[in-house]
Parts: C-alpha cells; structure tokens; sequence
C-alpha cells in the first residue's frame, strides 16, 4: 500500500477547520478519515480534531479480528462516541455552541472495504481505471434533485448548495451512512468539499490517472482547487492498492 494525506486553508479563509488522518494498525488495516469542522471562535477545527483524534486512538486499540459485520458497528459506534464528544465539549465550552463536522471515512482490511460518511465530505474508489463516488452528501441541494425538484445542474449553482441537511454535533441522535464496497478497486480517495466545489470528479479522475507519486497526486489536486478559487479548506487522503509497495 502507498498512501499519503494532505490539508490546506485553500486561498479565502484565514484558518484550516479540516481534519485528516490515515492510520495503520498492527493487523495491517488501514483507516482513513477527514473531518470538516463548522462554528466560529475557531470551534469548527476542535470538532473536527475531536473526530479524527478519537478514531485514530480508537483504530489502533480496539480494530481487531473484526468481521464486516463488527467492523459496521465499530463505525455507528465511534460516530455515536464522536458525536457525544462534541456535545460534551460544548457543554463545558459555552463559547463553542453551534459546532460541528462532516465526517468520511473508510476502512480497508484484507477482507472488506467499508465506507461511513455523515456530511458533505465524499468517498470515491478507483475501478477499473475509472473513479466511482461511494458516499451520499447530506446536502439540501441533494435531497431536493433526489426529490426530482432540482438537476444536478440546478444543484450545482444553487444559493443554498453548501446547506447541511446531517452533521456530527447538530443532533443528539446520528445516524451514519454505511457502504460496503467490492475489494476489487486499485484506489481509495477522501476529500473534503473544499476540493469536490472546485474540482469535477472527471477533473480529479485525471489527476489520478496521470504521472506522479501517491504525494505529488494529492498535491496536485489541491493546487488544482486553489487555481480555481481554493474558497474554502481543502484536504485529501489517498490510497493506493500495492501489494508490492512500501508502506508509508
């Protein structure tokens, strides 16, 4: 396996709310993860640390001998934990009420490949020399094109299509998408919306397909972002399938 993550402020804001983790733990299974905070006073960048510190902890001490079906409760599980986190953390921090994040994540083991994905962060896998999103936004504009009320045309330039409709910290109660893939992908991507606002998947199915290291493919595609606008935080985990590669 080749793997390497990546997060940048993008060109606009002052401050990166982005989390990002890849991880491996000793039975060699790979978690990936990123985390979009939202709030202000800076609180949006401690709920998204709160979400990737917990799991990356929680992936290297409990993620074993697991099953798929152990590894789907796993996910519901650290998502119920991230999401009390956070309630808990605004509790004795008055100042950070109103915080939040998406979260995507995807977990890989010699057996399966799951996606879990609460927000607008997306998960993508490369098949067949074709890049393939995984996760659903939890997005207005998205639940209105499912509706049949918008296109996805429509979607893309509407006022509101940055609008949450799910995201850790806004519910007592969450629930999170959970997506069995085949094992037969080469490539596995997360990415914030900071890079799917600016990028189309074709654009970053490019840069994938083309010349360069694990490091300079995710540079590339952020760099890509911040030429067209980089308007908001951008981060990128990537993966690829190597059985050869050195682990990095």
């Amino acid at each position: 396996m080749k793997s390497f993550y990546l997060t940048d402020a993008g060109m606009i804001r002052n401050h990166n709310e982005d989390s990002v983790i890849i991880v491996k733990n000793d039975e060699n299974s790979y978690l990936m993860a990123i985390a979009d905070g939202m709030g202000g006073h800076s609180a949006g960048e401690i709920a998204s640390s709160i979400a990737i510190r917990y799991l990356g902890k929680h992936f290297k001490e409990s993620f074993r001998n697991m099953n798929k079906l152990d590894a789907v409760n796993w996910v519901r599980d650290s998502v119920d934990e991230i999401n009390t986190l956070i309630f808990q953390h605004e509790k004795s921090h008055p100042e950070s009420k109103g915080m939040g994040t998406t979260l995507v994540m995807a977990i890989l083991t010699s057996e399966f490949l799951l996606f879990g994905n609460v927000g607008d962060s997306s998960g993508f896998v490369m098949k067949d020399q074709k890049l393939h999103k995984v996760t659903y936004d939890h997005t207005l504009v998205n639940l209105l094109v499912s509706a049949g009320e918008l296109t996805k045309e429509e979607a893309s330039v509407h006022p509101k299509k940055n609008v949450l409709m799910k995201a850790l910290g806004a519910s007592l109660e969450i629930d999170v998408d959970i997506f069995d893939c085949d094992m037969d992908v080469t490539e596995i991507l997360l990415s914030s919306d900071g890079l799917t606002g600016m990028l189309d998947r074709e654009s970053i199915e490019k840069v994938l397909l083309g010349e360069g290291t694990v490091e300079e493919k995710v540079t590339k595609l952020i760099q890509k972002a911040n030429n067209r606008g980089g308007t908001d935080n951008i981060s990128v985990a990537y993966l690829v399938r190597d059985e050869e590669g050195e682990d990095k």
